[in-house]
């Protein structure tokens, strides 16, 4: 049991830091991009994040939903992303926290971020300075379109995620032979 609580606590550490420097790296970006951009661009790039972030979280409940059965003929035969598949679904734990927790709440605070300097962008553009309350205004609808489209899409995400799971992480699969393959960058864990 002593392993397993240390093995928890390691990838928790672990995973700490790889938030921390993500969400650095993210915000660096995105607040570089929309501070040279039109606002509607900024406005596609929030959404992007938002869709993003949709994406994860589909990818990280669908690996806790998945049966590992399928793929075992398939990585018998050597059908490439099956061997991937039951990587991850055999940490699925792991892969679950990383997709949802990691990348998908890093989404949710650099897209709340950005949906913030879309909103100085239109008001200043208009303007309507920091305060007014057409900014204000501005923010509270955005915010709540950010939300609406975040929280709807996750629960879409989850529908598909559950009852597709099987396909869903076999893609992702391919996707990760392809990128641990071509480029030669390891994302699974060997065993």
């Amino acid at each position: 049991m002593k392993s397993h609580v240390k093995r928890s606590i390691k990838f928790s550490l672990t995973i700490a830091v790889i938030t921390f420097v993500l969400a650095a790296i993210f915000s660096i970006i995105s607040s570089s991009i929309l501070s040279g951009v039109i606002w509607i661009i900024g406005l596609l790039l929030v959404f992007m994040i938002v869709f993003v972030g949709v994406v994860f979280d589909m990818l990280g409940i669908a690996s806790t939903a998945a049966d590992e059965a399928p793929f075992h003929a398939m990585a018998a035969e050597k059908v490439t992303g099956a061997k991937e598949a039951v990587i991850i679904i055999r940490n699925a734990d792991r892969f679950a926290s990383f997709c949802n927790d990691v990348i998908g709440d890093i989404s949710g605070i650099v897209s709340g971020t950005a949906s913030a300097i879309v909103v100085l962008q239109m008001a200043n553009l208009l303007g309507h300075g920091e305060g007014s309350t057409f900014q204000i205004t501005i923010s509270v609808l955005l915010t709540s379109v950010v939300a609406a489209i975040t929280v709807g899409g996750k629960a879409l995400g989850k529908f598909f995620a559950i009852n597709a799971s099987t396909s869903i992480i076999f893609f992702a699969g391919k996707v990760i032979s392809v990128i641990e393959n071509k480029l030669k960058i390891r994302i699974l864990p060997k065993n």
